[in-house]
């Protein structure tokens, strides 16, 4: 019985993601979500107390953002910026894994949806990319006594434009309207970042 529970709970998840993602958090009904599972709404209600729980378990599911994993002080600069782009690429095959239709300003929306919505979520979220630049400005602060990349610059301030280079794939997303040419934009800017860097 506990499996069954379990996929109903997914399945609710993933069909309420689809209305999140097409309507955004505020035009979804409880209603919408119901008549989208075929359930009644008190059949919803044994799952999800109300539509903001819900909300939560798809931003919890589709919404997880995972940090680079390196040594710090031993990662060299090419490997960093792949690492990134392995890690960003592995984030959105997950969010992009449902086989929604693809409509970039509607993950934008859905992303601006959790902020809203989600409380706690803003600043998890936070607490995450200052985590995130910091590890940045460690590789980079590494580098530098390494004498692999320029001894004159602030490892603070170019950390920060990483971070900002890998948030702005949500603009490439825009301009491009393509995962792959998204990625790519990514690693050719990461790739000349480097070139900048290095001595």
């Amino acid at each position: 019985m506990l499996v069954v529970m379990n996929d109903t709970k997914e399945y609710i998840i993933d069909k309420a993601f689809e209305l999140f993602l097409s309507k955004s958090y505020e035009a979804v009904s409880i209603s919408d979500i119901s008549q989208a599972i075929g359930f009644t709404k008190g059949a919803l209600y044994h799952h999800f107390t109300n539509k903001e729980e819900l909300f939560k378990a798809v931003i919890d599911k589709y919404l997880t953002f995972v940090g680079v994993e390196a040594d710090l002080d031993k990662v060299s600069l090419e490997r960093y910026n792949e690492l990134i782009i392995a890690n960003v690429e592995k984030m959105l095959n997950k969010l992009f894994s449902n086989k929604a239709q693809f409509v970039p300003i509607n993950y934008l929306t859905l992303i601006a949806d959790g902020f809203r919505h989600y409380k706690g979520f803003a600043e998890e979220k936070e607490v995450f990319f200052n985590t995130e630049i910091n590890k940045t400005k460690a590789v980079l602060d590494s580098l530098v006594k390494r004498g692999e990349i320029r001894s004159d610059i602030d490892t603070l301030a170019i950390a920060r434009i990483y971070f900002s280079s890998t948030i702005g794939l949500a603009g490439n997303m825009l301009q491009n309207y393509s995962l792959q040419e998204s990625l790519k934009s990514l690693k050719d800017q990461l790739s000349e970042l480097a070139k900048l860097l290095k001595v």
